[in-house]
């Protein structure tokens, strides 16, 4: 499993998500990623579609109290919880092709989605 971290964050340098990503090394055989690391998502899903592959999501939103270290990485004052994305991304035959993972701190935070 290949695996990154990133720590983004947005004005005035206050951290505002954990993005952590996992991909199979099946995924990465017989490609230039044997040799070179996988960019990160957004431009994973482009990379993706280069080798072939028909990216579908499906995210898992939850909210919950952080870990003690994901507390102190966000900036979290007590009592403050976090909201946890689980972003799974399977080719069109349902092969798992990445899985992300999001960190955000939940007391300022709006999602919006088009449906």
């Amino acid at each position: 499993m290949f695996t990154y971290d990133a720590l983004q964050i947005a004005d005035h340098g206050r951290l505002r998500q954990l993005h952590r990503t996992y991909l199979p090394f099946s995924v990465l055989i017989d490609t230039k990623y044997e040799e070179e690391a996988p960019p990160p998502a957004p431009e994973l899903y482009s990379a993706l579609a280069d080798l072939g592959h028909e990216p579908h999501f499906t995210e898992y939103l939850r909210t919950r109290m952080p870990l003690p270290d994901q507390a102190k990485t966000l900036r979290l004052p007590n009592g403050v919880p976090m909201l946890h994305i689980l972003r799974v991304t399977l080719g069109t035959e349902g092969r798992p092709l990445a899985l992300e993972e999001f960190h955000l701190p939940g007391d300022d935070l709006e999602l919006s989605y088009a449906l």
